[in-house]
């Protein structure tokens, strides 16, 4: 007679900032294996941006995720202006990394209150949420937003960084370079803190390598990756990146909770360090190659072919392709990769022979995000496609159909007219 017995975490959970379910297989309470199921966010952005010309598809990509809104309307951004080739002055090219490390500050700081807040420490929850709001003034006095910025466009950015915005930036860089050793030694020396964290959720660098982990997720299981070192773009290529891995840190690596948590706390140091050299090396000269968006739009619409846009998100790489055809109006396709795809991957691995109470502290361990994630729905019955479905499709269907959707646009060519 079996002793396990299988119970989901999810959709909706105190625990999980977004909807997934992960369904445990239990004996007693430590998991012996586990299978995630997502599909509950699904919102077809990829399909809306096709009745949309490029310049509104870069507000439309902001959407698919509130914490890193930035990452991806410039992963868009990036791959229309590879196949469009299209320059980007330095300034813009030093403003953009300015926003990109603003919010790899804001999402890290959001992560880490969010992580105290699941094991239980409302106290530092409550301290990191209100050292938030110091990176937050500085993105809406920026852009005049707190979530949305818009402050993207194509060959630059709409805003420049005026001397008072810079001088409230070095304030904030003093403000975080004081105020949150306490935090990060407030969790990381706390013994309960630490006993909930350590050995938890563990993931080797082997299967790290294996199931395609990236961003801190794979350095703090050891893996020395990161965009900004490996492929340098915008400003990076200017000021060098080193990856944060605790064995540099540490002396070794676990690859658990306590050491994802110990490589975000680090990054935002190393934020702070690459914003003042930012500021300190900003170019002078324009912001943007050409501010005229009808210009801009009338060159983009005789351009075709595919461009790839890829950077280091505050979760890992993300990676958006964009496909063109002269003459229309209109993005032709557009795929976004986010990073909680490759490193959700990871999950059953981390729960496998962890505690029942651990688990929404794994799933929140990655810093995932559905909405970013979820990129196709089954539906049931017959639609206007003709495609029939029922329950729940297979990895191997999921495969076949891809590879036959590649086969199909490389048999009809780049330039098809099916879509």
């Amino acid at each position: 007679m079996s002793t396990t017995y299988t119970i989901p975490v999810g959709p909706v959970h105190v625990g999980l900032k977004e909807p997934v379910t992960a369904w445990l297989e239990l004996d007693g309470e430590r998991i012996m294996g586990a299978k995630v199921r997502p599909g509950a966010i699904h919102r077809g952005i990829e399909f809306m941006a096709r009745e949309r010309s490029p310049i509104q598809v870069i507000y439309l990509s902001e959407r698919i995720c509130g914490i890193c809104s930035f990452s991806h309307a410039l992963c868009f951004i990036r791959a229309v202006e590879d196949l469009a080739n299209l320059s980007v002055p330095a300034r813009g090219q030093y403003i953009r990394t300015l926003v990109l490390e603003l919010e790899r500050l804001h999402s890290h700081l959001l992560w880490s209150g969010v992580a105290c807040y699941t094991i239980g420490f409302d106290s530092a929850f409550h301290l990191g949420m209100q050292l938030r709001e110091r990176v937050m003034d500085i993105l809406e006095l920026l852009t005049g937003n707190r979530v949305n910025y818009g402050v993207a466009t194509f060959g630059g950015v709409r805003w420049d960084v005026t001397p008072e915005l810079a001088k409230a930036t070095r304030e904030m860089i003093r403000y975080y370079r004081r105020e949150f050793t306490p935090f990060r030694e407030i969790v990381m020396e706390d013994p309960v803190a630490h006993a909930r964290m350590r050995n938890v959720g563990v993931l080797s660098r082997d299967d790290a390598v294996r199931y395609s982990a990236t961003g801190p997720t794979a350095r703090a299981s050891g893996l020395r990756v990161d965009l900004r070192k490996n492929s340098p773009y915008e400003a990076y290529a200017d000021i060098p990146v080193e990856p944060v891995v605790p064995q540099d840190y540490f002396g070794k690596t676990h690859g658990d909770v306590l050491d994802r948590f110990a490589v975000r706390v680090l990054e935002v140091y190393q934020s702070l360090d690459i914003m003042e050299k930012v500021l300190d090396g900003l170019p002078e000269g324009s912001f943007v190659a050409e501010p005229n968006l009808n210009k801009v739009l009338a060159s983009l619409k005789k351009a075709e072919g595919t461009g790839w846009g890829i950077i280091e998100a505050p979760r890992g790489d993300n990676t958006h392709i964009v496909r063109l055809k002269g003459g229309d109006d209109n993005v032709f396709w557009w795929k976004v990769r986010a990073p909680t795809y490759a490193n959700a991957v990871s999950w059953p691995l981390m729960f496998c022979g962890n505690e029942l109470a651990d688990a929404p502290l794994i799933i929140n361990s990655i810093d995932p995000c559905i909405s970013c994630m979820e990129r196709m729905l089954v539906t049931n019955g017959n639609g206007d496609s003709g495609i029939v479905t029922s329950g729940i499709i297979t990895k191997e269907e999921l495969v076949g159909r891809c590879r036959q959707k590649t086969f199909d646009i490389q048999a009809r060519g780049l330039g098809g007219t099916e879509r």
